[in-house]
């Protein structure tokens, strides 16, 4: 996904918008990007400046970018967060001409035993959240509505080409310990109450544990993409 994007932009300057710690960026970075983040949340920018990239704290809509253009203006699970019509406009500012913005979020897809298991607990312990892993609509569904709107704001900022929708799939192996560490920096689990938070962990574990204590995610990487108009 990675090598498609900078392999689709005119050069190897790069904007992050939403780096958080830089996981997407130290990604880029390897491809042979020249990596900017912009992140509102100077913790995380601490992080991903300890790692040596370059963060500038501001919210994206007010970043100011002072005179600099960039290649490539990437987002990685983070455009949700922002204005779509806002951030596409502000995108346009820092690209050339055939300079790509590309938006895109990981989206899981858990085998039926994996969600079945997953399922059960959160039925259990969240019953309003049906999404989550096997409780209904499936997540793929969930961020449909987000696609949408991010190719909907890139097309009313009136500065890009039609936008595409990529598709890569993916997997991951992860242990119990691996699992219920990264879940719980999940957006929706952090808004979740202590005591219903520690019972969903509770009963996640003892699901990995009876799959002999690690498991395979399958992803789904979108990208939601565009090319500045000339």
């Amino acid at each position: 996904m990675i090598e498609r994007i900078v392999a689709g932009s005119p050069g190897r300057d790069c904007l992050d918008v939403g780096c958080g710690t830089g996981i997407a960026s130290r990604q880029f970075a390897a491809a042979g990007c020249r990596v900017l983040g912009v992140d509102l949340d100077a913790r995380m920018a601490d992080v991903a400046r300890a790692a040596g990239l370059p963060v500038e704290v501001a919210a994206f809509e007010d970043w100011d970018p002072a005179g600099r253009a960039f290649d490539a203006v990437v987002s990685a699970q983070t455009w949700h967060w922002i204005d779509p019509v806002a951030g596409a406009a502000k995108s346009a500012q820092v690209l050339p001409p055939d300079g790509r913005l590309a938006a895109f979020w990981n989206v899981g897809r858990p085998s039926p035993e994996v969600a079945e298991a997953f399922g059960t607990v959160y039925r259990r312990v969240m019953p309003g959240l049906p999404y989550l892993h096997g409780g209904g609509r499936s997540a793929l569904d969930a961020y449909s509505r987000g696609f949408a709107r991010a190719a909907d704001g890139i097309r009313q900022a009136g500065a890009f080409g039609e936008p595409e929708q990529c598709r890569f799939d993916w997997e991951r192996s992860y242990t119990r310990g691996e699992w219920l560490d990264q879940v719980t920096t999940h957006g929706d689990h952090s808004q979740f109450p202590s005591a219903e938070l520690d019972e969903v962990l509770a009963g996640i574990g003892a699901a990995i544990d009876a799959r002999g204590g690690a498991f395979t995610m399958g992803y789904i990487a979108v990208v939601v993409t565009a090319t500045r108009h000339a």
